[in-house]
């Protein structure tokens, strides 16, 4: 019921999630369910094209410009 009414985005609160019959509660978040797996492979797939085009990252020197001896 938690998922439901958390997930739901404001669309369900817990009493009608309380007294809506199991089968539809279990379509109901089988449905949430199915929309939130298909949103995170949409942005998977966005985030897949954003890595192959910047995989290199940005041009940084690597070596430190300070100096770590002591001095003397």
């Amino acid at each position: 019921m938690h998922q439901i009414v958390f997930h739901g985005k404001g669309g369900y609160d817990h009493d009608t999630v309380y007294a809506m019959p199991v089968w539809l509660r279990n379509y109901t978040y089988r449905k949430i369910s199915d929309f939130y797996e298909k949103e995170k492979e949409e942005m998977d797939k966005a985030r897949g094209k954003q890595k192959s085009a910047a995989a290199r990252g940005p041009n940084v020197k690597r070596t430190p410009t300070y100096n770590t001896k002591a001095r003397t």
